[in-house]
């Protein structure tokens, strides 16, 4: 038999005639008229090739046949009730999932300790992956499922299936050594293209922002040292001369962890932080659930 020619409504019409026994009665039980129920009742019987049930005085008996076919019908039916039909349900307080979060390095320092903190909480038996990776591989992640969110800004995921929602807003600071002899208030933009300056540039992040827009005004800066890490700056900057333009919130927690000041840039340039999602996820209920945890976080 093809199975995808059965038309699994039937299975309900069987089920309910084998309980009830009485045309009327199964019908008023599944919602369907007594006509409707005697052409489904002509449509088993073709399908399984058998009468399965024989008009008596003591109401609609199963053959043979209808009784060999119960037990499997109730299977089936109750298979697709409580496993197919059944919404996932997810509890933080008793999952082991591992959520698998892409970021950059700086996005460690601007997102881990908080969500730690907040999961630490609410789900205390999960754990934490994060990934660093170029956009086109974090694609292909978040398509197969390796990846359940990216957080950061990542502007090329604009792919069909791809979601994305905004979280903060965020700019650019200067950070220099708390004995930097420029460590004053304020940095006029000459000032500030002929000092020293170190700058991180990972693939396809954040600092790029910052230097499209010297490019687009003609400004060109001393580069002492180019580096694909943000972590490392704290010391790097602490220790030197040299100043790094950082996004803000980077910019603030790196003072709390070295010698560092805080100066504003000669030029205000702002960007807005995301999370994307892959439409595989958009409605897994643990996948909802992160997304929303994650903008109770940092929404602004």
């Amino acid at each position: 038999m093809d199975v995808s020619k059965v038309d699994l409504n039937l299975l309900g019409v069987f089920a309910a005639l084998y309980e009830h026994q009485n045309v009327t009665r199964a019908g008023a039980a599944i919602g369907l008229s007594q006509p409707a129920m005697s052409a489904a009742l002509a449509k088993a019987r073709v399908l399984f090739g058998d009468v399965l049930f024989v008009r008596t005085a003591g109401g609609m008996k199963p053959t043979a046949r209808a009784e060999a076919l119960a037990e499997p019908v109730r299977r089936v039916l109750d298979a697709v009730r409580n496993e197919v039909l059944q919404v996932s349900r997810f509890d933080p307080q008793t999952t082991t999932r591992t959520f698998t979060i892409v970021m950059p390095d700086i996005g460690e320092v601007a997102f881990l300790p908080k969500l730690l903190a907040r999961l630490n909480r609410e789900t205390p038996n999960a754990n934490v992956r994060t990934l660093a990776m170029p956009p086109a591989a974090i694609e292909r992640a978040m398509e197969l499922g390796v990846a359940d969110l990216a957080l950061g800004l990542f502007p090329d995921l604009t792919k069909a299936g791809f979601y994305q929602q905004r979280l903060f807003r965020n700019s650019f600071i200067c950070v220099v050594s708390a004995d930097h002899p420029q460590a004053r208030d304020a940095l006029p933009l000459r000032r500030y293209l002929d000092a020293s300056h170190a700058v991180v540039r990972p693939e396809g992040r954040t600092q790029d922002l910052f230097e499209r827009e010297l490019q687009k005004r003609g400004y060109v800066r001393r580069v002492r040292l180019e580096t694909p890490h943000y972590l490392s700056l704290p010391t790097i900057i602490a220790d030197s001369d040299l100043i790094a333009t950082v996004p803000r919130d980077i910019g603030v927690a790196f003072a709390k962890q070295a010698r560092i000041r805080l100066l504003e840039p000669p030029l205000k340039v702002v960007f807005d932080v995301k999370q994307y999602w892959h439409e595989r996820a958009h409605k897994d209920p643990v996948n909802v659930w992160l997304r929303r945890l994650v903008n109770a976080l940092f929404h602004d």
